[in-house]
């Protein structure tokens, strides 16, 4: 359940359209449902402004597609990770609508049309690294983010990134992803006002060490707007960079509600 849910429904009881005990049954559920094998947090999206998401990783076909329905179901959003291809395709049958990207292990789904706003921009080094960057696209497009790629634009060829400073320059957050050594992030970081939420790849050769030199090198950047996530977490690049995003949105509706 959602704010603009909630409020409909206290409307529905001061104006005698639900009653008081179907209220209460409703709410009941509210702060978060029990199952055998899930505890599903709906009160997130009132708290957190983006329903609960589904970590598929190691999670039955059988597990993911009883705790979608009852996601989708409350809150008409759906955003699922690390899917597998076989759950995927279980779970667009539930979900006609859902949409799976095959290169993120990632599907989304949401039953209003989504109005995008501001701009996020997502750059990647290399197109080994977008299986990270379009899992950051796809969660930043299901919360709400007008989202725009830059590919492939790595140092190694730094004319390439130089190039689209334009566009970077008129994004609200810049989402850098990269492996190998990881400089991306520092030298997106030099070029923009913005924040940049710098996302490390475990792709590159044995040195790299699954992520961990690219890891140090954006945590150790000298560009003062960077900060860090975990190793190829895509996801939370994205929903980070969703936040950043819409806060003139949300700062505005805030003030519409005091005047």
């Amino acid at each position: 359940m959602n704010k603009q849910a909630l409020e409909a429904l206290l409307m529905q009881v001061r104006d005698g359209a639900a009653s008081v005990d179907e209220a209460l049954r409703r709410l009941k559920l509210l702060p978060f449902e029990e199952t055998a094998y899930a505890t599903i947090d709906h009160h997130r999206e009132i708290r957190c402004s983006f329903p609960e998401v589904i970590f598929c990783q190691d999670k039955r076909t059988e597990d993911i597609l009883a705790i979608a329905r009852i996601l989708y179901e409350k809150s008409g959003r759906l955003l699922a990770t690390r899917l597998a291809p076989e759950s995927a395709a279980a779970l667009q049958k539930e979900i006609p609508s859902a949409t799976y990207c095959e290169r993120s292990r990632t599907l989304s789904a949401s039953r209003e049309k989504i109005e995008p706003t501001g701009l996020v921009v997502i750059v990647s080094a290399g197109t080994s690294d977008l299986p990270v960057a379009e899992e950051a696209r796809i969660t930043a497009e299901i919360m709400g983010a007008k989202v725009e790629t830059i590919f492939d634009s790595g140092v190694a060829g730094i004319h390439r990134l130089l190039s689209k400073t334009d566009r970077l320059r008129a994004a609200r957050v810049v989402v850098a992803v990269a492996g190998m050594e990881g400089a991306l992030a520092s030298v997106v970081g030099g070029l923009v006002d913005v924040p940049v939420v710098a996302v490390p790849t475990s792709v590159g050769y044995g040195a790299s060490f699954g992520g961990l030199a690219p890891l140090l090198t954006m945590l150790n950047s000298c560009a003062a707007g960077v900060s860090v996530v975990n190793i190829d977490n895509g996801f939370g690049a994205g929903y980070i960079a969703a936040l950043i995003n819409s806060l003139p949105e949300r700062m505005s509706d805030e003030n519409e509600e005091k005047r």
